[in-house]
């Protein structure tokens, strides 16, 4: 996942982490390597989370982001090692179960499989699920002689009593065969050896020949001298004659094939004329094109039987019961969205209990700073006006969102990386497909959902695993309303000066952990709600169904766990917010204390907003200060009491008790601190996510209505709420 306004950043990790990574391995890069060595270019190919993102990374050092849920690569990332003084460029294509290519995902990796020219094709299986994996193998090995099959996560299989026989394997397929556990580097070196091999023609292989009913036998002998003709050895022959009779309603291959060869094929007369024939003999027989591609697909699951039963032996048949009885609890219509609910609970309650010392002592140190800083300007006799913009404006806010970000993000991202790897988002996914389905929106919108309480903008890069351009906006649009790492803050103040009051003490961390989780399921509510709406106006249409795998069950890897959640988000998203903030804090700073007579430009603006936000239940300070929090949600409240003290800098309260007393001084009642949670919930996306909405869908249109509807939304709620408590109390 990446954002490019931290580019600079994420690069400078990136090399960081790819110089000690590459100097862990040898093999990895040979110093006498120059820019001339000898070149070739690998695909990466596989079913979803079968561990090529993780190969892929031991091999190149990018650390690309690898996530255990299916369809996580929807991008060719890119890579390259050395080896023996030759340079290898690895493509990690996405993630696909067939070239039967029925999303973008598997069009992508199709076309750079059969098109891309690459010189070798590592085809990485899950030992664990060969027999379904060798169908994407056999399809690969048709059109593409020079292949490697890595057959990954080894450990697994061995805990799991699954013997395979690599030797056998290689046999059957006629390509090398290396066993990998890619969490413990076993069987790397061997792979680099062999994609050496393979690529230098060091031993030859062939492409499999898989053996079809003998109507698509006649079909293919008929059609291949022509196909040989005319495509001129650019393509394999046989794999584009069996394709031909069913291209016409195959119109992504149809596109790609006309690319890649430079001309229609269908307009070849030669080929027209027999392919009418042969079309209308199978007519004749009772084969339409639907039962053609259930043939087709038959002849290849019976020969990944057929080889899986010779390479594979098992120490009992049922080795995958406990991750079916736990699917049974943790996907029941009955008990998957409490034990939902009850992990999201958990995992905020961890949050906020963890987050809150450490808050304070990162607060202390850079604020420490900032007086040092101070006393350094004073000395040197630097104008005030130059100490505030760059030591009370810019620093002083980028201190801020630091100190309220870093705890929380280094305690949620590692536990929600945590749920990746034990596979448990695939079931989060499942268990909210049914709701998505009724809001005619897509299943996987589920998973760009939970990365949105990270980061909204990474959320939103997560759209691209969605297929229909349609179902794609509509999560785009929405992923809003699942609150951020920036909103949190906020939610959590509010609702410790406010309601954890009303339970015994001992109790405030639990109630409030309750009540931060019934405002996020009210976010996931207008989350699906917003869907349904936007699928019967603007975004008519039918939800699409998708094939989701339920990945087995794995034990987290808690070291990597670490590493990847301080290095992938949290440090990534927290330089990038970092570099938002910094320009906002010369902003309110810059308004807040320009004065026009008595008052600041800022005063002038929260006069002016007052009469419109009282009529949703806030005031003009309120409304103001999430108008000023547009490049970081994390300044919204810091801004409040700012513009309420009057002080001119962005200003922090010592104890909460002492905060609540300043807002209700200022006129805060429950219905102001319900209202301000609402609106922190469902308001304007931030200045990164719009810039990133408008980068995904290349649409000024699109970007601007992801501002409108959420902002829309967050009024009328409030409008609504703030009318309904008005007239009970006038009632009463």
């Amino acid at each position: 996942m990446t954002l490019r306004e931290g580019d600079i950043f994420l690069t400078m990790m990136k090399n960081k982490l790819s110089k000690i990574i590459n100097l862990c391995y040898k093999s990895s890069k040979s110093s006498s390597a120059s820019k001339n060595a000898p070149q070739k270019t690998v695909a990466f190919a596989g079913n979803p989370n079968v561990g090529k993102s993780s190969i892929f990374n031991r091999l190149t050092g990018l650390k690309q982001h690898t996530g255990n849920w299916p369809g996580k690569t929807v991008a060719n990332a890119r890579g390259e090692f050395y080896y023996k003084n030759k340079k290898f460029t690895l493509v990690d294509l996405p993630g696909t179960y067939s070239l039967l290519a029925s999303s973008v995902e598997e069009g992508i990796a199709r076309d750079f499989i059969c098109f891309g020219n690459s010189d070798v094709v590592v085809i990485i299986v899950d030992s664990t699920c060969l027999e379904r994996n060798l169908n994407l193998v056999l399809q690969i090995k048709e059109v593409a002689a020079n292949t490697v099959i890595c057959v990954n996560i080894l450990d697994e299989a061995k805990r799991k009593g699954i013997h395979i026989d690599l030797d056998e394997l290689a046999a059957q397929i006629d390509a090398p065969v290396v066993g990998t556990s890619a969490s413990t580097g076993e069987g790397i070196k061997k792979l680099i050896e062999k994609i050496h091999d393979v690529s230098f023609d060091a031993q030859k292989y062939n492409k499999i020949k898989i053996n079809y009913p003998d109507y698509i036998e006649d079909a293919i002998k008929r059609l291949k001298p022509l196909v040989e003709q005319s495509a001129k050895g650019k393509i394999d022959p046989r794999w584009l004659s069996l394709k031909l009779l069913d291209l016409e309603s195959d119109k992504s291959l149809h596109h790609s094939l006309n690319t890649y060869l430079g001309f229609d094929i269908l307009t070849n007369k030669n080929i027209a004329n027999e392919l009418h024939k042969i079309k209308n003999h199978l007519m004749s027989l009772g084969i339409n094109e639907e039962n053609l591609k259930d043939k087709v697909v038959s002849s290849i699951i019976k020969k990944a039987e057929t080889i899986y039963n010779k390479c594979v032996k098992l120490d009992k048949e049922d080795y995958n019961s406990r991750d079916r009885k736990l699917d049974q609890i943790l996907t029941s219509k009955l008990t998957g969205i409490p034990i939902m609910i009850a992990l999201l609970f958990f995992i905020f309650w961890l949050t906020m209990v963890g987050a809150n010392y450490p808050s304070e002592l990162i607060a202390n140190g850079l604020f420490y700073i900032q007086d040092q800083l101070t006393i350094l300007f004073n000395n040197a006799g630097a104008p005030s006006w130059l100490h505030g913009i760059l030591v009370l404006g810019i620093y002083r806010t980028a201190a801020w969102v630091v100190s309220v970000m870093l705890p929380p993000m280094a305690i949620f991202f590692p536990l929600f990386t945590i749920l990746e790897d034990l596979g448990y988002l695939p079931r989060v996914a499942f268990n909210l497909d049914n709701y998505f389905r009724k809001a005619n929106a897509h299943g996987k919108q589920a998973l760009t959902m939970c990365m949105g309480f990270g980061c909204n903008a990474c959320g939103v890069i997560g759209c691209r695993i969605i297929d229909s351009p349609r179902e794609r906006l509509i999560a785009t649009i929405t992923n809003n309303f699942v609150p951020c790492n920036g909103r949190f803050p906020t939610l959590i103040a509010i609702i410790t000066m406010f309601f954890s009051g009303l339970v015994a003490k001992e109790y405030t961390p639990l109630f409030s952990t309750i009540l931060l989780t019934m405002t996020i399921l009210i976010g996931i509510f207008a989350t699906f709600l917003v869907s349904k709406i936007l699928s019967k106006t603007i975004l008519k249409g039918i939800h699409s169904s998708f094939t989701l795998e339920l990945p087995p069950y794995r034990k987290p890897q808690i070291g990597k766990v670490i590493v990847r959640s301080i290095f992938d988000r949290t440090l990534f998203v927290l330089g990038r917010a970092v570099l938002v903030s910094a320009p906002a804090g010369f902003m309110i700073w810059l308004i807040s204390n320009l004065k026009i007579g008595d008052l600041s430009i800022l005063h002038y603006c929260t006069n002016f907003l007052d009469p419109f936000a009282r009529l949703f239940g806030l005031d003009g300070v309120i409304l103001m200060a999430f108008i000023l929090g547009f490049p970081a949600n994390e300044i919204v409240l810091p801004i409040i009491i700012m513009s309420y003290l009057c002080t001119g800098n962005l200003t922090d309260i010592s104890s909460l008790d002492g905060l609540k007393v300043l807002l209700i001084s200022h006129g805060w009642t429950y219905t102001t601190a319900i209202c301000t949670m609402l609106f922190s919930l469902m308001h304007f996306p931030c200045g990164t996510t719009l810039l990133t909405i408008k980068k995904e869908t290349n649409s000024a249109k699109w970007t601007f209505i992801s501002f409108l509807i959420p902002t829309i939304t967050g009024f009328v709620v409030c409008f609504a709420l703030n009318l309904i408590i008005n007239i009970v109390l006038f009632l009463r």
